[in-house]
Parts: structure tokens; sequence; C-alpha cells
């Protein structure tokens, strides 16, 4: 799998991770899946419940990461294991 990028909320409640999508037939425009978690009991302690994931062309996935930083967001660790 590809290397993923993760973003926590302030308040830990929530994680994102941004990865590439490498299947993707599309030669023209590269995408990036965006996974939502919820945190469940003690953060680090469980895998996050992992509630959804979008498809993304990669500057909207810029965009998204972008605006998730200025509401308060900050990189974290790997949070779901390999």
């Amino acid at each position: 799998m590809a290397r993923g990028y993760w973003l926590i909320n302030s308040n830990r409640s929530e994680v994102r991770r941004f990865t590439e999508n490498r299947a993707s037939e599309d030669q023209f425009n590269k995408y990036v899946f965006v996974d939502y978690g919820k945190i469940v009991g003690v953060f680090g302690k469980e895998a996050p419940l992992l509630q959804r994931r979008e498809e993304f062309k990669l500057e909207e996935a810029r965009e998204i990461w972008e605006k998730l930083i200025s509401q308060g967001w900050r990189r974290t660790e790997e949070v779901w294991s390999k």
C-alpha cells in the first residue's frame, strides 16, 4: 500500500488518512483516497473505527488537507496498523 499521510483533530476524536490511489486507470489525473476514522476508546490503544473512504483528484485532496490544517488539525503518526 502507498504511504499514508495522517491528520488528527484538536480534540483527538477523528483522524484522516490520505493515500495515493495507485490503481487508478486515469492516465492524466492522480487520485487520492481520504479515509475518515473515529477514535474509540483511548487514542493509541485501539485503531480508530473506519467510517468511510472517498476518492478525490490530487488538487482537491490538497485543498481538503490545507482546510483541515487551518481548522487546527495536526499531522500524526500512523494509527491504523498495516
